[in-house]
């Protein structure tokens, strides 16, 4: 997925995007993660501009996965759409700063550099589409999850362990014994 940057004049060019997850190393080997499969193709239309020495990319990223629940483990079927903006500037443009410490601008934290006369996307998209991926993904914001004690699912049944609200963060000391 690469951009001629001799192609980009004066008019927006407009890219379109219909690829499968094997294109993308990243999201590739994300695949192989138990809780996330991206289920289908990458889509995605993005503008392409230049502006000044910089090349503007704006567009829309969209995929659907297939996750699975970090509180009561089932599995359940999202869709990730994303807006991005990202700035390219050729490396030579790039002015090399050697002090220690440097405060980045606005500009900095939207930009990435390129070389030569192609502008490689494949990097941009995936990173776009692992940043939407949930680290804890939840199946709906009221997710009861699983009983810690029996294990049953108390978003579709009762448990008959008891109300009893116990607290996981000391449970390892319950049965501790101090001999004086």
């Amino acid at each position: 997925m690469k951009l001629h940057v001799d192609h980009i004049k004066d008019v927006p060019v407009s890219v379109h995007i219909d690829e499968p997850v094997s294109v993308f190393p990243l999201l590739a080997d994300m695949q192989h993660d138990a809780n996330c499969h991206i289920t289908g193709n990458i889509l995605g239309d993005l503008t392409v501009t230049r502006e000044y020495e910089n090349i503007r990319v704006t567009g829309r990223i969209s995929a659907p996965l297939a996750l699975s629940c970090s509180r009561c483990l089932a599995d359940y079927t999202s869709f990730i759409d994303t807006n991005f903006t990202i700035f390219f500037r050729k490396e030579s443009s790039i002015s090399a700063v050697s002090d220690d410490e440097l405060e980045l601008g606005e500009m900095d934290l939207l930009s990435s550099a390129y070389s030569g006369d192609e502008i490689d996307l494949t990097h941009e998209i995936e990173e776009q589409v692992a940043m939407e991926i949930p680290l804890k993904p939840l199946c709906n914001d009221d997710c009861k999850g699983l009983c810690h004690t029996c294990g049953i699912d108390l978003n579709t049944s009762t448990c008959s362990c008891g109300a009893e609200s116990t607290s996981l963060k000391f449970s390892a000391l319950k049965d501790f014994k101090v001999i004086q």
